[in-house]
């Protein structure tokens, strides 16, 4: 009698927390799309090893529609589905709400203890005066990639005048703040014409913002903003005929390239941990299994720290040797990895991940060092400077509270 196959153990579940409707959907969908791919990875070659046998990831969906109140409700649902690992980014403010409740759920049971995975809010405060044992941030916060940009920034010697705007929210806010102090330390000829703050995802039309812009005479735009935010702003300023500069944090997917077209060549620069053009073979073989794996060019949104994150949690989750959240977070605090040539590594001190930046320019496919366009728009971002991790790192005031 033939033996009987093993049941398959349960799998090792990510509750995704995300916006999922609403104005930010996209973003959303690019992140899970991320976050999936790398899980095929992880189950591609056995899953997560451990002692009673090996255990796939999988990523679950919770929608929250872009709201502190429907992130909290989702948590809940994830908690109450037996998930103990949740991953969220696409909002600094969503983000402290839940490492709020987090904080609060885990002292109240400690039998049910729960990890945050942060791979994209920026804002400094949550590893530093807000910062967490189970909140593990995977992204530069503001005031790094504010740093890395400010290197290019203050390059160009041409530029006299800058107009800020962001969004009105913590992040945005930080951002804006940290303009202003770098600005004055390191380009104190700069003037800033312009400095202010919207609503968040509810601007349906940015020509006012665009004509105050174009109006002010800035020779520059430095946002933090983001997903439709960020679109829409861009493409009033081209309505407007503004020709200015555009120095950004996210410039460099989700229509901006394929909005400006040839008027954002040269002028439109963005900060991330790594770039699709970025040189070497490593980098390509990375960016072309995404683009094998998710051909549509809507599709064409890929992020290494999101990668870089689930190998950290899966390298973790092995070390530990269960999937236990204190045991898990443990190892955590200590993660370093390695992924087609990148490496970076968790600052134990307040869970900030350290990892090289990357400034890049927007430039046509074919050109210099723009192999690979965004998005099937036939313009790429040129990569013009790279901060070492050790040059990006930024002190803390976190004072972390260990379990």
């Amino acid at each position: 009698m033939a033996a009987m196959a093993q049941p398959a153990l349960p799998p090792v579940r990510v509750a995704l927390i995300e916006s999922l409707s609403g104005p930010f959907a996209n973003t959303g969908e690019a992140v899970f799309r991320n976050l999936v791919w790398a899980t095929e990875r992880v189950n591609a070659r056995g899953g997560v090893k451990l002692p009673g046998g090996a255990r796939k990831l999988v990523i679950e969906r919770y929608d929250n529609k872009g709201q502190n109140e429907e992130a909290l409700a989702a948590l809940r649902s994830a908690i109450d589905d037996g998930v103990n690992i949740i991953a969220q980014g696409n909002s600094s403010a969503i983000a402290a709400a839940l490492i709020d409740a987090i904080d609060k759920h885990n002292e109240r049971q400690p039998g049910k203890r729960v990890l945050f995975l942060n791979y994209s809010a920026v804002d400094p405060s949550l590893t530093n005066e807000k910062c967490s044992y189970w909140h593990f941030r995977f992204d530069a916060h503001a005031d790094m990639r504010m740093a890395a940009l400010m290197e290019q920034f203050k390059e160009d010697q041409a530029l006299k005048s800058v107009y800020l705007i962001g969004q009105d929210y913590s992040f945005g806010q930080a951002v804006l703040r940290e303009a202003r102090k770098q600005i004055g330390l390191q380009r104190p000829d700069v003037q800033i014409v312009g400095d202010e703050l919207h609503a968040v995802g509810r601007v349906k039309d940015f020509i006012p913002y665009a004509v105050k812009i174009k109006t002010s005479g800035a020779q520059a735009v430095l946002t933090g903003n983001w997903g439709n935010d960020l679109t829409l702003l861009i493409k009033a300023a081209k309505e407007v005929g503004y020709e200015g500069k555009f120095y950004t944090f996210y410039g460099n997917a989700l229509g901006v390239p394929a909005t400006l077209g040839d008027a954002g060549v040269g002028k439109v620069i963005a900060v991330a941990d790594w770039f699709p053009n970025e040189p070497g073979a490593a980098s390509e073989a990375f960016y072309r299994s995404f683009r094998e794996r998710f051909p549509k060019p809507q599709d064409d949104y890929v992020h290494m720290r999101m990668q870089l994150m689930i190998e950290a949690l899966a390298q973790s989750i092995e070390k530990a040797g269960a999937i236990d959240t204190v045991a898990v977070a443990a190892q955590l605090e200590r993660a370093a990895v390695t992924f087609y040539g990148h490496q970076g590594a968790m600052r134990g001190a307040d869970h900030q991940f350290q990892q090289p930046l990357q400034v890049a320019v927007m430039g046509k496919q074919g050109a210099p060092g723009v192999k690979f366009d965004v998005e099937g728009s036939g313009y790429g971002f040129r990569v013009i400077k790279t901060i070492p991790a050790a040059r990006a790192e930024q002190p803390h005031s976190c004072k972390m509270v260990r379990p």
